[in-house]
């Protein structure tokens, strides 16, 4: 598909035809490429890039969906929803959403050519719990690694709760790593629990989910830094629900 094809089916909530002329690129390289094209097409339009989203570092789920890494992509001022306590996000116009809990991370300044995880700990300003809504453009979630690439890393919504100072939960980044692994999250529907996860299945910690990302940011062609002022989740700690 075109790129704007691919924005087409985005913004009306289509699922990708199942045979088409122009077909996805089946390599992570060519997939991002595109992806940095349907990018250029929104920020054309008037759209805003405010960060990113890192997904698929959750390893319990790789299997289940036939992606045995992490993707990475944008996230729009159109996409993005703060809140201090209750939230609400709209999912019209998104297609087979699902929720995911995460860590949010905002970003204090842009992290040094492939940074240790104490050099990325000192480019990180706060934390916030975060629900990511996500979808897919490919019928019942089948798809191959490139065309999650493509899909917008499968992005719909992010909406990020109350911030805190990242110091004020560690002094380090080991330190956060111990914090986050001994963390978890319970996820409700009303009453009953649905899921449950902890910090360490999201590649053993979010700060080295970070770290992962921005390693393959730096190592992309034409991809913008990190930037002070970007949010960056960085994927789920339980296996998707239904929205």
């Amino acid at each position: 598909m075109t790129p704007d094809a691919l924005l087409q089916a985005y913004d009306e909530a289509v699922l990708w035809p199942r045979v088409s002329s122009n077909p996805a690129p089946t390599d992570f390289d060519a997939a991002y490429q595109q992806a940095l094209k349907v990018r250029a097409l929104r920020i054309a339009r008037g759209e805003r890039p405010v960060g990113y989203k890192i997904g698929f570092t959750n390893r319990t789920i790789w299997e289940r969906y036939g992606v045995y890494a992490p993707i990475w992509g944008p996230v729009w001022d159109t996409t993005l929803t703060h809140c201090d306590g209750h939230g609400f996000v709209d999912v019209a116009r998104t297609r087979q959403p699902r929720l995911e809990p995460e860590i949010v991370f905002g970003i204090a300044a842009t992290p040094p050519s492939d940074p240790a995880l104490e050099s990325l700990f000192a480019c990180v300003d706060w934390l916030a719990p975060g629900f990511e809504i996500v979808q897919s453009h490919c019928a019942e979630w089948r798809f191959t690694a490139a065309e999650t690439v493509i899909d917008g890393a499968l992005h719909a919504r992010l909406l990020v709760g109350q911030q805190a100072p990242v110091r004020s939960f560690a002094g380090s980044g080991d330190a956060l790593d111990r914090l986050f692994a001994r963390t978890r999250v319970r996820l409700y529907r009303g009453d009953e629990l649905k899921e449950e996860g902890a910090g360490i299945n999201v590649l053993d910690g979010p700060l080295h989910a970070l770290l992962h990302f921005v390693r393959e940011l730096q190592r992309c062609p034409g991809a913008p830094a990190l930037q002070a002022g970007d949010v960056v989740t960085t994927g789920t700690w339980t296996i998707k629900l239904a929205c």
